[in-house]
């Protein structure tokens, strides 16, 4: 992004004319040229889609060579084409949320006896995604499976090119690259071209830090404002924004450098999605804890101070499955990713980052180790804490390119089992 307040030359598309040419007229063969504020990307998007279609396409592999998901219901990991899972479980109540939109109602009590207390609704499940969805399809006259992977897919670089940029702007281009070709093969990445929203939101997240970062509060407030209409955990980012911009504003340097007007809009704007959505979901129940209701009593999905993720790192280090929500394969991945997260955040905070990846980073973990949920879930639903990916990404630039090119070849295969096949067919997703 840097790149582009440098762009004096001529136009995008254009080259200058040779001597005795008049400048713009049409010359056959010309060559086409890309704006100079968008080449620095095209390195970190190209290793990004090659490293997820080699995934995608060892995923596809597994799911053949298996045939597990031709007997499943195609609402629960199943569907006549391997693609058909990628629209499964979350997916479909996106799907239905863009095909029928919301009705939202009283929550329906459920008998006694069984896991769940009250009858899901889909209102748990934010509206910008399938509004987007909805949007393309009638756009481009796609059906609505076609239009959420194209979203999710467009959503994926847009979130790759944000993440090079926050971690170029600290660790160099080198290291910002290599920072999008591992979110591409992070675990969890499997839910990056499916039906889900995880792209979108750290396309919002990764360009709402880099704002901030800049000093560009508006778009920051209104960036964050957006991921509260995407995800209930955009809680993490609009918070940390705020905190940002209150920081700013305490600061005599920051208020002389960037105002005042700047931080406090985006610390007014950034709750209003989120705040928003969520009371308008309680009052259509009749209760304003309507939300948090439904998740609790119909997804079992609460904060709990972290008892159950405790209660999972218990059994699974002596080998027992005496939990909700047991995945023994993908349990067994998290716990790995769990153990290894102080490490990761160790190194994080010796690239002293600014304050807002810092915050972050932070209250997504513990928004994540402290809420009960399928643990198997954890690659998932740290997914967007991109920040932690700075460390190993700088690390890594130090490699000569075929180094790695190995590394990348072989975190690209494997991830098509890890990333992708163990979350959608040995768990759920």
């Amino acid at each position: 992004m840097s790149t582009a307040s440098r762009d004096t030359g001529a136009g995008p598309g254009t080259d200058p004319a040779p001597p005795g040419e008049p400048d713009g007229s049409p010359r056959p063969g010309r060559r086409l040229t890309l704006p100079p504020g968008a080449r620095p990307y095209v390195a970190p998007l190209a290793l990004y889609c090659v490293t997820k279609l080699v995934g995608l396409t060892i995923f596809a592999r597994l799911l053949e060579h298996a045939g597990d998901y031709r007997t499943k219901d195609p609402r629960f990991g199943g569907g006549a084409h391997w693609w058909d899972v990628l629209s499964t479980w979350d997916g479909w109540w996106y799907l239905q949320v863009a095909q029928h939109g919301y009705d939202p109602k009283p929550l329906q009590p459920l008998p006694p006896g069984g896991m769940f207390t009250v009858q899901q609704n889909s209102v748990a499940f934010f509206p910008l995604y399938p509004g987007l969805i909805r949007g393309v399809s009638e756009v481009t006259g796609l059906g609505l499976f076609g239009s959420a992977i194209l979203v999710s897919v467009l959503a994926s670089l847009v979130a790759a090119a944000g993440i090079y940029a926050v971690v170029s702007a600290l660790a160099g281009a080198r290291a910002g690259t290599i920072a999008a070709g591992l979110w591409a093969v992070a675990p969890g990445a499997g839910v990056e071209w499916a039906v889900y929203s995880e792209s979108l939101f750290v396309a919002i997240a990764a360009w709402a830090c880099y704002c901030v970062m800049r000093g560009r509060w508006v778009p920051a407030g209104l960036l964050a404002f957006l991921a509260g209409l995407n995800r209930p955990t955009s809680a993490a980012l609009i918070g940390a924004v705020g905190l940002a911009a209150l920081v700013t504003l305490v600061r005599r340097d920051g208020r002389r450098e960037h105002g005042v007007a700047g931080p406090v809009y985006a610390m007014i704007a950034a709750p209003l999605g989120l705040l928003t959505y969520v009371t308008w979901v309680g009052l259509s129940m009749g209760r304003l804890t309507g939300y948090f209701t439904l998740q609790r009593e119909g997804w079992a999905h609460y904060f709990d101070w972290g008892h159950y993720t405790l209660d999972v790192l218990r059994n699974i280090a002596v080998g027992r499955s005496n939990y909700l929500f047991a995945y023994p394969v993908p349990d067994l991945i998290a716990f790995q990713l769990v153990l290894a997260l102080p490490f990761l955040v160790a190194l994080m905070l010796r690239r002293r980052p600014p304050l807002v990846l810092v915050a972050y980073a932070l209250a997504s973990i513990v928004t994540v180790l402290g809420t009960q949920q399928m643990f198997g879930n954890t690659p998932r639903y740290l997914l967007p804490v991109f920040p932690l990916l700075l460390a190993p990404a700088a690390a890594l630039s130090r490699l000569k390119w075929p180094g790695l090119a190995v590394f990348f070849t072989t975190a690209a295969v494997a991830s098509g089992w890890y990333a992708h096949y163990v979350i959608f067919e040995l768990g759920i997703p």
